[in-house]
């Protein structure tokens, strides 16, 4: 049940598979993997008693998605505890947790759909043609239903920061 059109990349228009999320929708469990001294894993569960946001990149080796993660990084750093922020992409957690280091990123964490691209078809960011995830924001309250939510319509462009942060900080 692709989305024809729901997204272009760089004016292409491109299929997203699933359904697309709203506010209001209880979010769909996922298993995401992230590399702290050996593979790891992250489910929604995990998340859940607090605010999470969630950043989805198609790569963190492209320009657009590091800056995304840089911005979004800085901007959470004052909520500490209160929220959990998580960069989602299909990049390897190896190759995630080398982008962390180099960029000096403390405050997101990430994680990995790589290995069955679960939450990709959950959250409808899947791109069909290229396999890759589109990129979106989604905000979730502490019970896990969806407060907030943007899929950027152009691939290449970054998202609108600012209503993504009043939602997160709204809830926490």
């Amino acid at each position: 049940m692709g989305r024809s059109g729901a997204v272009t990349f760089k004016g292409t228009p491109l299929t997203l598979a699933g359904k697309a999320l709203a506010v209001g929708d209880a979010a769909p469990d996922f298993k995401l993997h992230y590399y702290k001294d050996g593979l790891k894993e992250l489910t929604l569960a995990d998340l859940k008693g607090k605010p999470t946001l969630l950043s989805v990149v198609p790569s963190l080796d492209t320009p657009v998605c590091a800056i995304q993660t840089k911005k979004f990084n800085e901007s959470v750093a004052a909520l500490g505890d209160k929220i959990n922020a998580v960069t989602v992409s299909l990049d390897l957690p190896f190759a995630q947790a080398r982008f962390c280091g180099a960029e000096g990123i403390a405050n997101m964490r990430v994680g990995s759909d790589y290995q069955d691209r679960n939450f990709g078809n959950s959250y409808g960011t899947l791109i069909e043609e290229l396999k890759i995830l589109s990129r979106a924001i989604f905000v979730l309250d502490g019970a896990g239903k969806v407060a907030y939510v943007e899929y950027v319509p152009e691939v290449a462009s970054e998202p609108n920061y600012e209503p993504a942060l009043a939602a997160v900080k709204s809830l926490a």
